[in-house]
């Protein structure tokens, strides 16, 4: 059990009291509210001291006592406004709940839409209706909002007090809706495959384990969820997708987090050339859908929006430049791709161990440390070494490469995608190539039998990508971290220690103290 501070304990106090007066301090059904947000559109200038009847419910931001009137802003998930709460215009019992109330805590008001004489929007109460009691004295702005690990932990503090953060999570699901809205009017279906999975395969990670207690087999939360989908292209689904939670058991940095969301769309008769069109169209009208959302962009001198990312600033404009693997190392690297000795020279130079390595495995190293963190892009990195991608297509002018890309932006791989590998006699060549020396907790460590089974009854020549939507996200909302677009990232286990009464009774302070300074707005 939390201890109880002498701050919950007058909130309960105040609890009694409401229940004293025949109020359920924990509400009831308050239908009919309009949002705040409608509300303050409803306003024009011609209706002078008094507009229309509104009715709005919300959280407590703020009160300013004033006598025989109190001030007390509102705020719902669209926006803030203030009421007016007189003595004479709510009546007794309005007036006796108006005592009671806290910040934090939930009410509903009845009223008309007017302005003060200093020109605030304001909600002249006529009703007042006591809808929740908070019993949890809420954090000071500039004391606890400020800790970011309160932030995280306790992300419902962040959505109440911090608003950026809660347009943030609203613009992630905008976004997410903007991505099945676009895939849908190209003709995509969505669906729903495993989460747990026999075998660990479809990229190169650590999966999580878990046991099935009925079957008495141990099985594998999701690191990808590229073979069920190319399953369902065997099948005949020719064009499909999936937006859904992946595990990597592996660690955890602003950029990375353990469980994070992927959508991976797969086209039969494509190309990873068509993939690359997919992209460019599918990021530049989740932009578009931003700018009308009002997130403030603007058009560079080639017609594209500018988007910035910390201090970078990337013209969107399309096409994108398309750059060579092989180019792009040879110039951050300064040595060739297949110039084994200087390879090995470049990675003790930087620490890396090359002994008893796949040289493409020293390459993708180094690309990985010297390359990457420059490429700010956008710019599609295209055609990987054939040994690191057994899932793709080779090139036929030049099968030591395959055809596959990654969309770079700020520094960050964004996007993978590949012309998909059909052939299901190379496809189990491979495999069984990637199998050797791997330990067994790595993922694909055994052979997905069933998906070579299903290849070689026939899968049409297709494109596939995969978007990790959390990085993403951040980059187009320019949030610096992966914690920030994610609503509870994963986080070192601690037990409560957040005591924000104190800091709350701070914020009630400086309300009153605001109060009087300004007085009723």
């Amino acid at each position: 059990m939390q201890p109880v501070d002498k701050y919950e304990q007058d909130r309960r106090a105040k609890m009694a009291k409401l229940a004293e007066l025949g109020i359920d301090p924990f509400g009831q059904r308050f239908p009919d509210r309009q949002y705040i947000g409608q509300v303050r559109a409803l306003w024009k200038d011609e209706y002078g001291e008094e507009g229309p009847a509104v009715r709005v419910a919300g959280r407590v931001m703020a009160r300013r006592d004033m006598g025989r009137v109190t001030f007390f802003d509102i705020q719902d998930w669209t926006g803030r406004i203030q009421l007016f709460v007189g003595k004479k215009q709510v009546g007794e019992q309005g007036w006796a709940i108006a005592k009671l109330v806290d910040l934090g805590d939930f009410l509903g008001c009845d009223g008309r839409l007017g302005k003060t004489k200093t020109g605030e929007l304001t909600v002249f109460a006529t009703a007042l209706h006591f809808l929740t009691k908070s019993l949890r004295t809420p954090p000071a702005k500039w004391h606890g909002l400020r800790d970011v690990e309160l932030r995280y932990r306790q992300r419902y503090l962040d959505l109440i007090y911090n608003p950026e953060s809660l347009r943030t999570a609203l613009r992630r699901t905008r976004i997410v809706t903007k991505i099945r809205e676009f895939l849908a009017e190209r003709g995509f279906v969505e669906v729903e495959t495993p989460t747990l999975h026999t075998i660990a395969g479809g990229a190169a990670a650590r999966p999580f384990i878990t046991h099935h207690n009925a079957l008495d087999i141990d099985l594998y939360l999701r690191i990808a969820l590229e073979l069920h989908l190319k399953r369902l292209l065997v099948g005949g689904i020719e064009r499909v997708y999936e937006l859904g939670r992946v595990f990597r058991n592996e660690g955890i940095s602003t950029k990375h987090n353990p469980e994070f969301t992927m959508l991976e769309v797969y086209q039969a008769y494509a190309d990873y050339t068509d993939m690359m069109e997919l992209t460019e169209s599918l990021i530049c009208a989740l932009l578009d859908m931003l700018a009308e959302d009002g997130l403030p962009l603007e058009r560079s001198a080639r017609g594209g929006w500018l988007l910035r990312f910390g201090d970078l600033q990337l013209d969107m404009t399309r096409p994108w430049p398309r750059r060579p693997y092989a180019d792009l190392f040879r110039e951050h690297v300064g040595v060739n791709v297949d110039d084994v000795a200087a390879l090995k020279r470049k990675a003790r130079e930087i620490d890396f161990d090359p002994e008893g390595k796949h040289p493409d495995v020293i390459v993708n190293e180094l690309f990985e440390e010297l390359v990457e963190p420059k490429l700010t892009g956008p710019v599609f990195v295209v055609d990987y070494p054939a040994s690191l991608c057994p899932l793709t297509r080779r090139k036929r002018t030049n099968p030591r490469w395959a055809e596959r890309f990654e969309l770079f932006l700020a520094g960050m791989e964004i996007a993978n995608a590949y012309s998909e590998l059909n052939d299901p006699l190379l496809q189990e060549e491979l495999f069984r190539k990637q199998l050797e020396g791997l330990p067994e907790e790595e993922s694909m460590a055994r052979m997905d039998e069933d998906f070579v089974l299903a290849l070689k009854t026939g899968m049409p020549p297709a494109g596939g990508l995969g978007i990790g939507i959390d990085r993403l996200v951040m980059v187009l909302l320019n949030q610096p971290s992966i914690r920030d677009v994610i609503l509870f990232p994963l986080l070192r286990p601690r037990r409560l220690q957040y005591d924000v009464s104190t800091v709350g009774q701070v914020a009630e302070e400086r309300s009153e103290q605001r109060a009087e300074r300004h007085g009723g707005s």
